[in-house]
């Protein structure tokens, strides 16, 4: 598939039943676009199942009672939605895209509570998410936005809200020709990428940044898991900036980023490892097994 999303061949899941892609469309006076009032989960797909599907359903509904709203459709049910689409779909190894919103009805303020909540299911191709990246490692920017404290937002939802700094801070980076941002937390912690969750590497231990006030990704988890499994030590702690240039080595994890080395932050570089290269490999095996 290729072209802008809004003008592809295809089907996507919205409300309950397959709507031709073309005609996957909201009123410009939908509560979300205007308020950010939506969640969502991306998910790959290999060999035609998605990897940690469940989990991914059970996050979006987490998410939006998050932000205060109830998905109509049961776990249940949105794994049946998205098994569906990846069915019609035609796709094995596919991006998913599951999205819940508040739609248009009587309100149109900041509250909302008589307007529907919709939810749509989209598949597509979509290959590695910093291009070449994965063999040479990553061009990071430090983005100059920080992410919030929990207080002032709720940082374990994956909220549409949440990701507007995330935007300006990767166009910041690429206008520099960088692949993406890292940002630092409302403390001056090293946090997270705009999309990705990161981790270093120093004298055989793994340091990755304890999520108190951004996601906790899926994939995340699942290579500090695997790091464990390896007999490798994981430090989930609070790390400083000071401390990135006694790092060795450094890769993001996140479900479309999957794993991948990182080459550089700022005027700090890393080496494309022996232990980044393995996670990476054995990340690629797990999710195609």
């Amino acid at each position: 598939m290729a072209g802008a999303y809004d003008d592809r061949d295809g089907v996507i899941w919205m409300d309950g039943k397959l709507v031709p892609w073309r005609d996957a469309n909201v009123h410009v006076l939908t509560h979300a676009l205007h308020y950010a009032s939506s969640v969502f989960e991306g998910e790959r797909a290999y060999h035609g199942t998605i990897f940690k599907s469940r989990e991914h359903s059970e996050r979006l509904r987490k998410s939006a009672e998050m932000i205060d709203f109830e998905i109509p459709y049961s776990v249940d049910e949105i794994e049946a939605a998205k098994a569906l689409i990846l069915k019609e779909s035609g796709l094995q190894d596919a991006y998913v895209r599951a999205i819940a919103w508040r739609g248009a009805g009587e309100d149109m303020g900041v509250a909302s509570a008589r307007n529907p909540v919709r939810m749509a299911v989209a598949a597509w191709e979509w290959g590695a998410y910093y291009g070449d990246a994965k063999f040479k490692g990553a061009k990071l920017d430090i983005s100059k936005w920080k992410r919030p404290s929990p207080e002032t937002i709720p940082s374990a939802a994956k909220a549409a809200g949440l990701y507007m700094i995330c935007t300006m801070s990767k166009h910041a980076a690429e206008a520099k020709g960088c692949s993406d941002a890292m940002m630092f937390d409302y403390r001056g912690y090293v946090a997270e990428a705009t999309g990705a969750n990161i981790f270093f590497v120093r004298d055989g231990e793994v340091h990755t940044p304890l999520p108190d006030c951004f996601l906790n990704g899926i994939t995340r988890q699942t290579v500090i898991e695997m790091l464990k499994q390896k007999g490798i030590e994981v430090k989930e702690r609070h790390i400083m900036p000071e401390e990135l240039e006694g790092f060795e080595q450094c890769w993001l994890t996140g479900t479309a980023a999957e794993v991948t080395p990182v080459g550089q932050i700022g005027d700090y570089s890393f080496d494309v490892g022996a232990l980044t290269r393995d996670i990476a490999d054995s990340y690629e095996k797990m999710v195609r097994a």
